[in-house]
């Protein structure tokens, strides 16, 4: 029996995987980033590139608390975590996500087994709440601060254009741009002059700032930055036209979003309401649904038809839910 059910977990954790690939899609991120890494490595010090990474590898590595050291040694890359953490713009530690992420594990798992739930089933569906939700909120906190980040820093690129039409240096309007724009581009630039006034150059700042948004908007910024010191040029003209093209870019990412939001209710509501119902109708009435948790030994595999249905849909769903996510993949 035990051997079924965890047939029956590993199939839905297969398929919930491939779900959310496929709404993820194959994601330009990669692409642009190595593109962005190609033409900084033509404008670049490969030294100090890699001194600069060296550097952060060790902060990275600061020693941990004892009491959390158990719960951050089962992360397979505690380094990307932490990056991922500061990107929220929260000052958050691995050993409180951690700790976080085993806190709600034990209430599900505490919940479902005072509801009557089979123990591998409880554990292997607080496992993955506990796993999902804290990954699953810490990416809204990041793209909440990347979108509130992208709004404002047109602004920023404008307001650095009128200060060096003034007459002031690039680091004075660095500066500026710290104290006048509210959120997070005021918190980032914020960092990027203090950097500069410890000792580390325009590049390195940017570049650290650059790595930890992980967002192309602020890419091209640096990439612009770098080539014109190369090149030169008239770097207002250049920051003036920078912001052009990222507020058109914003707008054309408004209307590929206002343009699919309809596909993209449908699968979210198609996709999420038979598991909603599913779990409320198990939670509310256990008995009623125990026959889908009971395995049938003269089944395919040992599994009753009830639960040879309900894989299937599921597969069915997830191909759905993945020509819909092509449908509604843009590039821009």
């Amino acid at each position: 029996m035990d051997g079924n059910f965890l047939l029956i977990a590993v199939l839905l954790a297969t398929l919930l995987g491939l779900v959310a690939m496929a709404f993820a899609g194959p994601s330009p991120d990669k692409a642009q980033k190595r593109r962005m890494e190609l033409i900084r490595g033509r404008h670049g010090d490969s030294t100090e590139a890699m001194m600069e990474a060296r550097m952060r590898k060790v902060i990275s590595n600061r020693p941990i608390k004892p009491e959390a050291s158990i719960l951050v040694s089962l992360v397979p890359n505690p380094e990307n975590l932490a990056k991922r953490i500061r990107m929220t713009g929260k000052k958050w530690t691995v050993s409180q996500y951690m700790t976080a992420a085993a806190t709600i594990f034990l209430l599900i798992c505490a919940l479902l087994m005072l509801r009557g739930f089979p123990p591998l089933f409880a554990i292997l569906l607080g496992m993955a709440a506990g796993l999902g939700l804290p990954h699953m909120w810490v990416g809204r906190l990041i793209a909440k601060r990347i979108n509130q980040f992208n709004a404002k820093f047109p602004d920023a690129l404008e307001l650095l254009t009128r200060g060096l039409r003034s007459g002031l240096p690039i680091g004075e309007t660095l500066g500026v741009v710290s104290n006048e724009i509210p959120g997070p581009v005021g918190e980032e630039f914020k960092l990027i002059t203090e950097r500069i006034k410890i000792g580390k150059t325009m590049d390195q700042a940017l570049q650290e700032t650059a790595d930890r948004l992980g967002t192309p908007e602020f890419q091209f910024f640096v990439i612009s930055l770098a080539i014109q010191r190369e090149t030169g040029g008239n770097l207002a003209e250049t920051l003036s036209n920078l912001a052009t093209v990222l507020r058109q870019r914003a707008q054309m990412k408004l209307k590929i979003r206002a343009m699919s939001s309809e596909s993209k209710a449908s699968a979210y509501i198609i996709g999420c309401l038979p598991f909603l119902v599913f779990g409320l109708i198990c939670y509310i009435n256990y008995q009623y649904m125990s026959p889908f948790f009971t395995p049938d030994p003269a089944g395919i595999f040992g599994l009753s038809t009830m639960q040879i249905i309900g894989i299937g849909g599921m597969c069915w769903m997830g191909i759905g839910a993945f020509i819909m996510a092509q449908m509604i993949n843009f590039e821009i």
